[in-house]
């Protein structure tokens, strides 16, 4: 019997498929993979799937994720890709490896935290280079770095950074020489070698691949191009990857025949959003048992035939191009990142693993 819409199924070797042949061509460029979990909540399923395919370690932005990786015995480096809280520091010390950190303040708690629980802690110190998200400017680095020497219970495991997420700024040949320059020349500052130069994200799949010296830049942190088999830039398919390797199920909860222009007073709608009035005829609209509340509905690709009108909190409306919908029918829909995201996240959308195949 199958499990109950909406429900996301996730073929497992989809994922491992995709993970090992980015692996496998990010190793030719003397990049390893940190795999990232975190839009799938740490799956320890899909978590299997990364280091099974030769990932490096594993990385999640929430320390509860990482907690259920640990206690489902994953037996991987962990990374907390996402600087700590303060309020969780004894947490990070306890379950993670690895943390990326700008804040001086929280890299002091973390080694005391570290030496009370007689632990070492590694950090990977982030740079800013353009994309205004998280980072050190350049030219304080050497500072930061020479008071996280210091600290009893850290090791400087790194430096990194993150482009793409908040502003679109592009990894490129340009940036990513400046953070090389950056790691050169902090390991002839302070005598030391930096284990790890992490380049950023999915987003730096096409530089990864088509640069010609990737300098001192060996680590990437990958989720959504092993997840959805796409570049992030442009959110093109990767060749040689699945671009389904997860797929949304929705249920049709009603299907009529219904003009497609709203008539009376026109205010805004439960999002504070002013709609705009279509005037198409009548046409086959059907409502899908899934809204607002659990996927972006900006982010759904349905099947050819299929048209997405809009979303409430709990209702997904479409337009069949054909004859009305079965209530009762099921609609597959691929997902962008975002979509991902929150249909993970929310616990009114199961969640099956699966083999290919079955």
């Amino acid at each position: 019997m199958r499990a109950s819409a909406p429900r996301l199924e996730i073929d497992l070797d989809k994922i491992e498929h995709n993970a090992r042949i980015l692996v496998a061509r990010l190793t030719a460029h003397g990049i390893s993979v940190t795999g990232v979990t975190k839009s799938t909540l740490g799956s320890p399923a899909i978590a299997n799937a990364f280091l099974r395919a030769g990932v490096d370690s594993i990385g999640d932005s929430r320390i509860d994720n990482i907690e259920r990786m640990r206690d489902a015995k994953i037996d991987s480096p962990m990374i907390l890709v996402r600087s700590p809280m303060l309020s969780q520091i004894d947490r990070v010390v306890a379950g993670a490896d690895i943390s990326l950190n700008t804040e001086l303040a929280i890299i002091r708690q973390l080694s005391a935290s570290a030496v009370a629980a007689g632990k070492s802690h590694g950090i990977v110190l982030m740079a800013e280079m353009g994309d205004l998200r998280e980072g050190i400017l350049p030219s304080d680095m050497a500072e930061v770095v020479d008071a996280t020497l210091g600290l009893p219970g850290i090791v400087l495991r790194g430096i990194g950074t993150n482009l793409a997420c908040r502003s679109g700024v592009s990894p490129d040949d340009s940036n990513m020489a400046e953070l090389s320059a950056l790691a050169i020349s902090l390991e002839s500052i302070f005598g030391i070698h930096l284990d790890i130069v992490s380049g950023g994200n999915s987003a730096n799949i096409d530089w990864a691949f088509n640069c010609t010296d990737p300098g001192r830049i060996n680590n990437l942190r990958l989720g959504e191009s092993i997840l959805l088999g796409c570049e992030t830039l442009h959110r093109r398919p990767l060749e040689g990857l699945y671009s389904d390797a997860i797929t949304l199920f929705v249920e049709v909860i009603e299907s009529k025949m219904k003009p497609s222009r709203p008539w009376g007073t026109i205010t805004q709608n439960a999002f504070g959003e002013t709609p705009l009035a279509r005037d198409g005829g009548y046409i086959a609209q059907a409502i899908l048992a899934i809204g607002r509340q659990d996927i972006d509905s900006h982010g759904l690709i349905p099947v050819p035939g299929i048209v997405i009108l809009d979303a409430s909190s709990d209702h997904l409306i479409v337009q069949s191009d054909g004859s009305k919908l079965t209530v009762g029918t099921e609609l597959p829909f691929q997902l962008n990142y975002s979509a991902l995201t929150r249909a993970m996240t929310s616990p009114f959308v199961t969640k099956v693993v699966k083999r290919l195949g079955t």
